[in-house]
C-alpha cells in the first residue's frame, strides 16, 4: 500500500465529505478510492470514517489521523516547493477563511487580479464569522479582525478597520439625533452577535479613553449585510466598519452620528501556522492581500477625504481594478508593514 497516496486520498475524502467527489477531484475511480480507504483502515487497525448512506463523519481516531496527515502533506509540499524553487510560480490549492464582509466587499471583487498574477493557485475561500481552527479545519491561513489572542500562529498585520456609528435619516427623523453617549439610552440599537448571548459590545473613544457602552436594543443579527440592512431600513442605530457603511453613506441611506466619539479602530491580520512559513502560495497571497488592503484608504488608516486616495476609494467601492498610478499614490502615504510575529 502506498501510504503517502492513502493520506492524500483520505484527506480529500474528508474535505469533500464524499467518496464520489473525492474520486472526481483526484481523477480516480470511486471503487479505487473506497479500496484505498479500506486498506488504510486495515493497515492502521482502526476505523477512520463512519459511513452511512447519507453522510460521512470522522471517528476520534480518524480526526487525529486527519490532523497529522494534513500537516505531513503540507510539509512535503513545502519542502518540494523550496527545493524546486516554485516560489517563482506558486501553485497548489490554498484554503483561506475570511470574514464575510471583508471577503464580499474587498477580496472577491479583486480575485481576477490575483488569478492573473498566480494562475496556478487554486483558492478555496471560506466566508464565516466563526473562529476557525487552522489544523482541525485544514485551513492554510485566515484573515481575522481585532486584537489577537496568544497562540502558536504567525501573524502579519495587513490593515486596520475604522468603525462608525450610524443610522438612517428616517430613523433620526423619528427618534432624533443622539448628541451624547448618554443619549443612546433613549435610542434603539441593532446589535451584531457571534453566538447566543454574545453581542459585539459597543465602545467609544472619549478623551482618548475607551468607554464601553451597553446600548439598548430589541434585535440582534449575525450576518453583516442583514446588520447593515437593519440600519438602512431605519430599525435602529448600528456600529459597523466604515468601509462597509461608506457606499450607503454616499447614497444618503446612512448618516454618521456621534462623530466626535468614534469607536476605536481594530486591526486586521493574516494568520497561518508556523510550519507554513516556506509556503510560496501563502507568501504570494499574503503579499497580494497586504498590497490590496494598503490601496484601500479605509483599511490603511487613511482618511477617505484624502485627495490622493479618492479615486482609489471610488474604484474599490465599485469592485473595479485599481490602476498602478492610484495604487502608488496610496502607497506613498501608507506605513511599511510590521514584521510577522508569533501570537
Amino acid at each position: 500500500m502506498d501510504r503517502f497516496q492513502a493520506m492524500q486520498v483520505f484527506t480529500r475524502v474528508v474535505e469533500a465529505n464524499s467518496f464520489t467527489r473525492a474520486a472526481d477531484a483526484l481523477v480516480l475511480p470511486r471503487t479505487t478510492v473506497t479500496t484505498i480507504i479500506q486498506n488504510l483502515e486495515k493497515h492502521l487497525g482502526v476505523r477512520l470514517l463512519n459511513r452511512t448512506t447519507r453522510r460521512l463523519s470522522l471517528t476520534p481516531d480518524g480526526a487525529a489521523y486527519y490532523k497529522h496527515s494534513v500537516r505531513i502533506l503540507a510539509e512535503v509540499e513545502e519542502t518540494e516547493a523550496y527545493l524546486q524553487d516554485v516560489s517563482v510560480h506558486p501553485q497548489g490549492r490554498l484554503r483561506i477563511d475570511v470574514k464575510p464582509s471583508i471577503g464580499t466587499l474587498l477580496l472577491i471583487p479583486a480575485l481576477c487580479d490575483f488569478h492573473e498574477r498566480y494562475p496556478d493557485i487554486e483558492l478555496a475561500i471560506g466566508l464565516s464569522d466563526r473562529k476557525v481552527d487552522l489544523v482541525q479545519d485544514a485551513v492554510d491561513c485566515v484573515i481575522r479582525i481585532g486584537e489577537l489572542e496568544d497562540s502558536s500562529l504567525v501573524a502579519r498585520r495587513i490593515g486596520v478597520i475604522e468603525r462608525i456609528t450610524c443610522a438612517s435619516p428616517a430613523y433620526l427623523e423619528r427618534h432624533g439625533v443622539p448628541r451624547t453617549i448618554e443619549d443612546l439610552q433613549r435610542h434603539q440599537a441593532v446589535h451584531y452577535f457571534l453566538g447566543p448571548g454574545r453581542n459585539y459590545g459597543w465602545d467609544f473613544l472619549v478623551d482618548g479613553q475607551l468607554r464601553h457602552v451597553d446600548a439598548p436594543g430589541i434585535v440582534s443579527v449575525n450576518e453583516w449585510s442583514a446588520h447593515l440592512a437593519c440600519g438602512v431600513q431605519g430599525f435602529g442605530i448600528i456600529q459597523t466598519g466604515r468601509f462597509a457603511a461608506l457606499p450607503h453613506m454616499q447614497k444618503g441611506e446612512l448618516v454618521e452620528v456621534l462623530s466626535e466619539y468614534r469607536p476605536a479602530a481594530v486591526p486586521i491580520s493574516l494568520l497561518y501556522l508556523q510550519n507554513r512559513q516556506l509556503s510560496p502560495k501563502i507568501r504570494a497571497f499574503s503579499d497580494w492581500v497586504a498590497d490590496l488592503f494598503s490601496c484601500c484608504p479605509l483599511l490603511s488608516g487613511r482618511n477617505e477625504n484624502d485627495p490622493s486616495v479618492l479615486e482609489c476609494q471610488r474604484l474599490m467601492a465599485q469592485g473595479a481594478r485599481i490602476s498602478p498610478q492610484a495604487q502608488e499614490a496610496t502607497r506613498q502615504h501608507v506605513p511599511v508593514d510590521p514584521p510577522e510575529v508569533l501570537v
